[in-house]
Protein backbone atom coordinates (compact mmCIF):
# COMPACT_ATOMS: atom_id res chain seq x y z
CA UNK A 1 0.00 0.00 0.00
CA UNK A 2 0.92 3.65 -1.11
CA UNK A 3 0.48 5.26 2.67
CA UNK A 4 1.25 9.27 3.17
CA UNK A 5 2.47 10.43 7.13
CA UNK A 6 2.19 13.86 7.73
CA UNK A 7 4.56 15.11 10.17
CA UNK A 8 7.99 14.24 11.00
CA UNK A 9 8.26 14.47 14.64
CA UNK A 10 8.70 11.54 16.83
CA UNK A 11 4.95 10.17 16.41
CA UNK A 12 5.02 10.97 12.55
CA UNK A 13 8.70 9.13 12.05
CA UNK A 14 7.67 6.35 14.62
CA UNK A 15 4.62 5.56 12.27
CA UNK A 16 6.51 5.64 9.43
CA UNK A 17 9.20 3.07 10.50
CA UNK A 18 6.53 0.50 11.52
CA UNK A 19 4.91 1.41 8.29
CA UNK A 20 7.84 0.78 6.75
CA UNK A 21 8.85 -2.56 7.96
CA UNK A 22 5.13 -3.93 7.87
CA UNK A 23 6.58 -3.41 3.71
CA UNK A 24 4.02 -0.38 2.50
CA UNK A 25 5.82 2.50 0.48
CA UNK A 26 5.66 4.82 2.47
CA UNK A 27 6.07 8.83 2.07
CA UNK A 28 6.56 11.70 4.97
CA UNK A 29 5.75 15.34 4.45
CA UNK A 30 6.48 17.95 6.48
CA UNK A 31 6.79 21.80 6.32
CA UNK A 32 10.42 22.01 8.04
CA UNK A 33 14.10 21.03 6.51
CA UNK A 34 14.54 17.68 8.62
CA UNK A 35 12.62 15.61 11.06
CA UNK A 36 12.23 16.56 14.79
CA UNK A 37 12.14 20.37 14.67
CA UNK A 38 8.73 21.05 16.31
CA UNK A 39 7.96 19.83 19.70
CA UNK A 40 10.70 16.99 19.17
CA UNK A 41 13.59 19.30 19.17
CA UNK A 42 14.14 19.70 22.50
CA UNK A 43 11.96 18.72 24.77
CA UNK A 44 12.25 17.52 28.49
CA UNK A 45 13.38 14.35 27.47
CA UNK A 46 11.52 11.67 29.78
CA UNK A 47 10.14 8.22 28.88
CA UNK A 48 8.09 8.29 31.40
CA UNK A 49 6.07 5.55 31.15
CA UNK A 50 5.42 4.25 34.37
CA UNK A 51 4.48 8.00 35.54
CA UNK A 52 2.29 8.66 32.60
CA UNK A 53 -0.22 10.82 34.99
CA UNK A 54 -2.91 12.95 33.08
CA UNK A 55 -3.05 16.56 34.17
CA UNK A 56 -6.74 16.78 34.39
CA UNK A 57 -6.73 15.05 38.39
CA UNK A 58 -8.87 16.27 41.18
CA UNK A 59 -5.99 18.38 42.35
CA UNK A 60 -5.49 20.33 39.47
CA UNK A 61 -8.60 22.72 39.64
CA UNK A 62 -7.16 23.98 43.38
CA UNK A 63 -3.42 24.33 41.65
CA UNK A 64 -4.69 26.37 38.73
CA UNK A 65 -6.41 28.76 41.52
CA UNK A 66 -3.25 28.92 43.57
CA UNK A 67 -1.55 30.17 40.36
CA UNK A 68 -3.14 32.92 38.96
CA UNK A 69 -1.24 36.31 38.65
CA UNK A 70 2.16 34.07 39.18
CA UNK A 71 4.90 35.12 37.05
CA UNK A 72 6.44 31.62 37.33
CA UNK A 73 2.95 29.87 37.20
CA UNK A 74 3.49 26.33 35.99
CA UNK A 75 0.71 26.91 33.91
CA UNK A 76 -0.51 30.01 32.75
CA UNK A 77 -3.71 30.78 30.69
CA UNK A 78 -3.86 34.06 28.49
CA UNK A 79 -6.89 35.30 28.76
CA UNK A 80 -7.79 36.16 25.23
CA UNK A 81 -11.02 36.31 22.84
CA UNK A 82 -10.31 32.76 21.72
CA UNK A 83 -13.53 30.11 21.72
CA UNK A 84 -11.33 26.93 20.90
CA UNK A 85 -9.39 28.03 24.50
CA UNK A 86 -12.19 28.42 26.54
CA UNK A 87 -13.99 25.04 25.23
CA UNK A 88 -10.53 23.66 25.92
CA UNK A 89 -10.47 24.59 29.11
CA UNK A 90 -14.07 24.05 29.97
CA UNK A 91 -13.88 20.28 28.75
CA UNK A 92 -10.60 19.96 30.47
CA UNK A 93 -12.09 20.97 33.92
CA UNK A 94 -14.91 18.61 32.87
CA UNK A 95 -11.84 16.01 33.17
CA UNK A 96 -10.50 16.64 36.65
CA UNK A 97 -13.14 14.71 38.56
CA UNK A 98 -12.46 11.36 40.68
CA UNK A 99 -14.23 8.94 37.99
CA UNK A 100 -12.52 9.97 34.94
CA UNK A 101 -9.00 10.83 35.98
CA UNK A 102 -9.16 7.14 37.06
CA UNK A 103 -10.59 6.25 33.43
CA UNK A 104 -7.74 8.89 31.62
CA UNK A 105 -5.11 7.43 34.16
CA UNK A 106 -5.80 3.96 33.00
CA UNK A 107 -5.47 4.82 29.10
CA UNK A 108 -2.84 6.70 29.81
CA UNK A 109 -0.56 4.04 31.47
CA UNK A 110 -1.98 1.15 28.76
CA UNK A 111 -0.80 3.42 25.87
CA UNK A 112 2.28 4.40 27.80
CA UNK A 113 3.48 0.67 29.21
CA UNK A 114 3.04 -0.91 25.84
CA UNK A 115 5.07 2.15 24.17
CA UNK A 116 7.86 1.53 26.40
CA UNK A 117 8.09 -2.35 24.90
CA UNK A 118 7.91 -1.16 21.78
CA UNK A 119 10.64 1.70 21.87
CA UNK A 120 13.12 -1.40 23.96
CA UNK A 121 12.33 -3.23 20.79
CA UNK A 122 13.42 -0.41 18.23
CA UNK A 123 16.63 0.18 20.30
CA UNK A 124 17.25 -3.43 19.69
CA UNK A 125 16.43 -4.37 16.33
CA UNK A 126 17.90 -1.34 14.90
CA UNK A 127 20.85 -0.39 17.09
CA UNK A 128 20.29 3.46 17.41
CA UNK A 129 21.42 5.67 20.48
CA UNK A 130 20.09 9.14 21.44
CA UNK A 131 21.94 9.54 24.72
CA UNK A 132 19.20 7.23 26.56
CA UNK A 133 19.34 6.69 30.11
CA UNK A 134 17.57 3.45 32.01
CA UNK A 135 18.26 4.49 35.54
CA UNK A 136 14.87 4.95 36.02
CA UNK A 137 12.68 8.00 36.47
CA UNK A 138 12.44 9.64 40.14
CA UNK A 139 9.44 11.83 40.84
CA UNK A 140 10.35 14.51 44.25
CA UNK A 141 7.86 16.28 46.46
CA UNK A 142 8.47 18.79 48.50
CA UNK A 143 5.48 19.50 50.41
CA UNK A 144 4.27 16.67 52.67
CA UNK A 145 0.59 17.08 51.85
CA UNK A 146 1.30 16.47 48.12
CA UNK A 147 3.53 13.19 48.60
CA UNK A 148 1.07 11.78 50.44
CA UNK A 149 -1.16 12.45 47.94
CA UNK A 150 1.13 10.95 44.70
CA UNK A 151 1.49 7.75 47.56
CA UNK A 152 -2.17 7.31 47.18
CA UNK A 153 -2.18 7.27 43.30
CA UNK A 154 0.63 5.07 43.77
CA UNK A 155 -1.22 2.28 44.28
CA UNK A 156 -3.48 2.89 41.74
CA UNK A 157 -0.87 3.18 39.40
CA UNK A 158 1.07 0.23 40.76
CA UNK A 159 -2.51 -1.27 40.25
CA UNK A 160 -2.02 -1.18 36.78
CA UNK A 161 1.47 -2.23 36.37
CA UNK A 162 3.33 0.95 36.95
CA UNK A 163 6.14 -0.47 39.36
CA UNK A 164 6.82 2.56 41.67
CA UNK A 165 7.77 2.63 45.01
CA UNK A 166 7.78 5.52 47.81
CA UNK A 167 11.15 7.27 48.51
CA UNK A 168 11.43 9.19 51.90
CA UNK A 169 14.14 11.54 51.80
CA UNK A 170 17.49 9.85 52.59
CA UNK A 171 16.25 6.86 50.31
CA UNK A 172 16.00 9.67 47.52
CA UNK A 173 19.47 10.85 47.86
CA UNK A 174 21.02 7.55 48.25
CA UNK A 175 19.75 6.71 44.59
CA UNK A 176 20.46 10.59 43.44
CA UNK A 177 23.36 11.86 45.29
CA UNK A 178 23.22 15.31 42.80
CA UNK A 179 19.66 16.33 44.45
CA UNK A 180 22.05 16.91 47.79
CA UNK A 181 22.22 20.54 47.81
CA UNK A 182 18.22 20.71 47.78
CA UNK A 183 18.02 17.54 49.91
CA UNK A 184 16.66 19.07 53.26
CA UNK A 185 13.38 20.55 51.31
CA UNK A 186 12.69 17.32 49.57
CA UNK A 187 9.58 15.20 51.48
CA UNK A 188 9.46 12.48 49.23
CA UNK A 189 9.74 10.70 45.93
CA UNK A 190 8.27 8.54 43.63
CA UNK A 191 10.60 5.97 42.54
CA UNK A 192 9.94 4.48 38.66
CA UNK A 193 13.00 1.87 38.32
CA UNK A 194 12.12 1.08 34.69
CA UNK A 195 11.52 4.34 32.73
CA UNK A 196 14.11 6.08 30.91
CA UNK A 197 15.12 9.40 29.19
CA UNK A 198 16.62 10.51 26.03
CA UNK A 199 17.22 12.98 23.20
CA UNK A 200 14.05 12.95 21.29
CA UNK A 201 15.18 14.82 18.50
CA UNK A 202 17.84 12.45 18.07
CA UNK A 203 16.27 9.60 18.20
CA UNK A 204 13.73 10.93 15.34
CA UNK A 205 16.50 11.84 12.90
CA UNK A 206 18.50 8.46 13.34
CA UNK A 207 14.49 6.12 13.25
CA UNK A 208 14.40 8.25 10.02
CA UNK A 209 17.34 7.66 8.77
CA UNK A 210 16.22 3.26 9.63
CA UNK A 211 12.88 4.26 8.03
CA UNK A 212 14.35 5.62 4.92
CA UNK A 213 16.31 2.48 4.39
CA UNK A 214 13.42 0.55 4.62
CA UNK A 215 12.11 2.65 1.79
CA UNK A 216 10.50 6.00 2.69
CA UNK A 217 10.10 9.09 1.14
CA UNK A 218 10.68 12.45 2.80
CA UNK A 219 9.39 15.13 1.37
CA UNK A 220 10.38 18.47 3.66
CA UNK A 221 10.30 22.25 3.31
CA UNK A 222 6.56 21.18 1.89
CA UNK A 223 3.29 23.18 3.73
CA UNK A 224 0.28 20.81 3.49
CA UNK A 225 -2.52 23.15 2.25
CA UNK A 226 -5.45 20.88 1.21
CA UNK A 227 -6.90 17.41 1.95
CA UNK A 228 -9.03 16.46 -0.55
CA UNK A 229 -11.80 14.28 -0.33
CA UNK A 230 -14.20 12.11 -2.94
CA UNK A 231 -16.69 9.47 -1.76
CA UNK A 232 -15.66 8.88 1.95
CA UNK A 233 -11.94 9.00 1.36
CA UNK A 234 -9.24 11.63 0.90
CA UNK A 235 -7.96 11.29 -2.70
CA UNK A 236 -5.42 13.71 -2.86
CA UNK A 237 -3.11 15.62 -0.51
CA UNK A 238 -1.82 18.89 -2.12
CA UNK A 239 1.21 21.39 -1.34
CA UNK A 240 2.48 24.23 -1.46
CA UNK A 241 4.71 22.08 -4.03
CA UNK A 242 2.98 19.19 -5.44
CA UNK A 243 0.01 17.18 -5.11
CA UNK A 244 -0.01 13.42 -3.85
CA UNK A 245 -2.62 9.98 -3.93
CA UNK A 246 -2.23 7.60 -1.25
CA UNK A 247 -4.41 4.05 -0.19
CA UNK A 248 -4.07 5.52 3.49
CA UNK A 249 -2.88 8.77 5.13
CA UNK A 250 -1.67 9.56 8.64
CA UNK A 251 -2.29 12.78 10.28
CA UNK A 252 0.81 13.71 12.91
CA UNK A 253 0.56 17.09 12.47
CA UNK A 254 0.59 17.72 16.60
CA UNK A 255 -0.90 21.22 17.24
CA UNK A 256 -0.98 22.07 13.52
CA UNK A 257 -3.34 18.50 13.48
CA UNK A 258 -7.77 20.63 13.97
CA UNK A 259 -6.27 23.79 11.42
CA UNK A 260 -6.14 21.15 8.71
CA UNK A 261 -9.01 19.00 9.57
CA UNK A 262 -11.28 21.52 10.10
CA UNK A 263 -12.51 22.19 6.72
CA UNK A 264 -13.35 18.24 6.47
CA UNK A 265 -15.41 18.65 9.40
CA UNK A 266 -13.13 16.81 12.09
CA UNK A 267 -13.29 19.25 14.61
CA UNK A 268 -9.89 17.79 17.25
CA UNK A 269 -9.72 19.37 20.52
CA UNK A 270 -6.50 19.94 20.62
CA UNK A 271 -4.84 23.10 22.02
CA UNK A 272 -1.27 24.03 21.76
CA UNK A 273 0.74 24.48 25.19
CA UNK A 274 3.92 26.34 24.78
CA UNK A 275 6.77 24.86 26.66
CA UNK A 276 9.90 25.84 27.46
CA UNK A 277 13.33 24.07 28.06
CA UNK A 278 17.30 25.35 28.89
CA UNK A 279 19.98 22.80 27.93
CA UNK A 280 23.49 23.70 29.16
CA UNK A 281 26.73 21.89 28.49
CA UNK A 282 27.73 19.72 32.02
CA UNK A 283 30.93 21.51 33.69
CA UNK A 284 30.92 19.18 36.73
CA UNK A 285 29.54 15.92 35.94
CA UNK A 286 29.55 14.67 39.85
CA UNK A 287 26.46 17.58 40.56
CA UNK A 288 24.35 16.59 37.63
CA UNK A 289 21.87 13.93 38.17
CA UNK A 290 22.60 10.30 36.29
CA UNK A 291 18.43 10.04 35.82
CA UNK A 292 15.55 12.10 34.51
CA UNK A 293 14.05 13.91 37.28
CA UNK A 294 10.60 15.84 37.86
CA UNK A 295 10.26 18.33 40.27
CA UNK A 296 6.41 18.01 41.10
CA UNK A 297 6.46 21.50 42.95
CA UNK A 298 7.40 23.69 39.90
CA UNK A 299 6.34 21.16 37.13
CA UNK A 300 10.09 21.11 36.04
CA UNK A 301 11.63 17.95 34.29
CA UNK A 302 15.60 17.50 34.43
CA UNK A 303 17.01 15.17 32.13
CA UNK A 304 20.91 14.17 31.01
CA UNK A 305 22.43 13.91 27.52
CA UNK A 306 25.90 12.98 27.20
CA UNK A 307 27.65 16.24 28.56
CA UNK A 308 24.59 18.45 28.52
CA UNK A 309 22.15 18.62 31.42
CA UNK A 310 18.18 20.08 30.29
CA UNK A 311 15.62 21.22 32.20
CA UNK A 312 11.87 22.05 30.72
CA UNK A 313 8.60 22.96 32.06
CA UNK A 314 5.78 25.49 31.45
CA UNK A 315 3.18 25.72 29.73
CA UNK A 316 1.48 29.05 28.46
CA UNK A 317 -1.86 28.62 26.60
CA UNK A 318 -1.45 32.11 24.01
CA UNK A 319 -2.04 30.41 20.80
CA UNK A 320 0.41 29.36 18.11
CA UNK A 321 2.56 32.11 19.90
CA UNK A 322 6.14 30.84 19.48
CA UNK A 323 8.03 33.79 20.58
CA UNK A 324 10.74 32.55 22.88
CA UNK A 325 10.37 34.53 25.85
CA UNK A 326 13.44 35.58 27.90
CA UNK A 327 12.54 35.86 30.93
CA UNK A 328 10.80 32.52 31.14
CA UNK A 329 14.28 30.85 29.96
CA UNK A 330 15.83 33.08 32.60
CA UNK A 331 13.66 31.28 35.47
CA UNK A 332 14.19 27.97 34.13
CA UNK A 333 18.14 29.13 34.15
CA UNK A 334 17.91 29.85 37.83
CA UNK A 335 15.65 26.62 38.33
CA UNK A 336 18.79 24.47 36.99
CA UNK A 337 21.39 26.25 39.14
CA UNK A 338 19.52 26.17 42.24
CA UNK A 339 18.32 22.08 42.14
CA UNK A 340 22.10 21.22 40.75
CA UNK A 341 24.71 23.84 41.44
CA UNK A 342 27.94 24.09 39.75
CA UNK A 343 26.54 21.34 37.78
CA UNK A 344 26.47 23.21 34.35
CA UNK A 345 28.42 25.96 32.32
CA UNK A 346 25.56 28.55 32.42
CA UNK A 347 27.51 30.92 29.97
CA UNK A 348 26.22 29.41 26.96
CA UNK A 349 22.51 27.66 27.48
CA UNK A 350 20.29 26.92 24.64
CA UNK A 351 16.96 28.38 24.94
CA UNK A 352 14.31 26.67 22.90
CA UNK A 353 10.29 26.77 23.15
CA UNK A 354 7.44 24.45 20.99
CA UNK A 355 3.68 23.82 21.17
CA UNK A 356 2.64 20.88 22.54
CA UNK A 357 -0.60 19.34 21.33
CA UNK A 358 -2.96 18.92 24.02
CA UNK A 359 -5.96 17.54 24.28
CA UNK A 360 -8.30 18.18 27.55
CA UNK A 361 -8.15 14.59 28.87
CA UNK A 362 -4.29 15.40 27.90
CA UNK A 363 -4.73 11.59 26.04
CA UNK A 364 -3.72 11.37 22.56
CA UNK A 365 -5.83 10.99 19.84
CA UNK A 366 -5.32 7.16 17.86
CA UNK A 367 -7.41 5.99 15.43
CA UNK A 368 -9.78 6.03 12.54
CA UNK A 369 -11.89 9.02 11.02
CA UNK A 370 -14.53 9.27 9.34
CA UNK A 371 -12.50 9.10 5.93
CA UNK A 372 -12.05 5.17 5.11
CA UNK A 373 -8.66 5.79 4.79
CA UNK A 374 -7.39 8.66 6.89
CA UNK A 375 -6.42 7.84 10.15
CA UNK A 376 -5.53 10.15 13.47
CA UNK A 377 -1.93 9.74 15.65
CA UNK A 378 -1.52 13.26 17.21
CA UNK A 379 -2.59 14.98 20.06
CA UNK A 380 0.15 13.57 22.61
CA UNK A 381 0.30 16.49 24.70
CA UNK A 382 3.39 15.80 26.85
CA UNK A 383 3.64 12.80 26.16
CA UNK A 384 4.73 12.26 23.29
CA UNK A 385 7.92 11.16 23.52
CA UNK A 386 6.90 8.53 26.02
CA UNK A 387 3.91 7.30 23.78
CA UNK A 388 5.74 7.88 20.44
CA UNK A 389 6.69 3.93 19.88
CA UNK A 390 3.47 2.41 20.97
CA UNK A 391 1.43 4.67 18.86
CA UNK A 392 3.25 4.25 15.54
CA UNK A 393 2.83 0.39 15.80
CA UNK A 394 -0.53 0.84 16.89
CA UNK A 395 -1.10 2.96 13.69
CA UNK A 396 0.88 0.89 11.57
CA UNK A 397 -1.63 -2.26 12.83
CA UNK A 398 -4.55 -0.35 11.82
CA UNK A 399 -3.31 0.18 8.28
CA UNK A 400 -2.27 -2.82 8.15
CA UNK A 401 -5.87 -4.12 8.82
CA UNK A 402 -4.87 -5.61 12.14
CA UNK A 403 -6.20 -6.19 15.28
CA UNK A 404 -3.53 -3.59 17.95
CA UNK A 405 -2.54 -5.50 20.61
CA UNK A 406 -4.18 -3.47 23.51
CA UNK A 407 -7.64 -1.81 23.27
CA UNK A 408 -7.74 1.83 21.72
CA UNK A 409 -11.54 1.92 21.01
CA UNK A 410 -11.79 4.72 23.82
CA UNK A 411 -8.52 6.52 22.43
CA UNK A 412 -10.64 7.88 19.35
CA UNK A 413 -12.75 10.80 18.70
CA UNK A 414 -15.67 9.78 20.05
CA UNK A 415 -14.85 10.08 23.52
CA UNK A 416 -15.11 13.70 22.94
Amino acid sequence: MRVLVLGSGVIGVTAAYFLSRAGHEVTVIDRRSGPGQEASFANGGQISASLAEPWANPEMPWKLLRWIGRKNAPLAFHLRADPDLWRWAFSFLSNCTPRRSAENLERALRVALYSREHLREIRETTGITYDERTEGALKIYRKARDFETACQRMAAMNALGSGLSALNQQACLDIEPALEPTGAKIAGAIYSPKDESGDAHSFTVKLSKEAARLGAHFKFNQTIRVLAPVAGRIERVITDRESFSADAIVVSLGSYSPLLLRPLGIRLPIYPAKGYSVTAPIRDSNRAPSRSITDEDKKLVFARFGDRLRVAGRAEFKGYDLKIDPARCQELAKDLESRFPGATDQDSPDYWAGLRPMTPDTLPIIGPSRFANLFLNTGHGTYGWTLAAGSGRIVADLVNGAQPAIKIDDLGTKRF
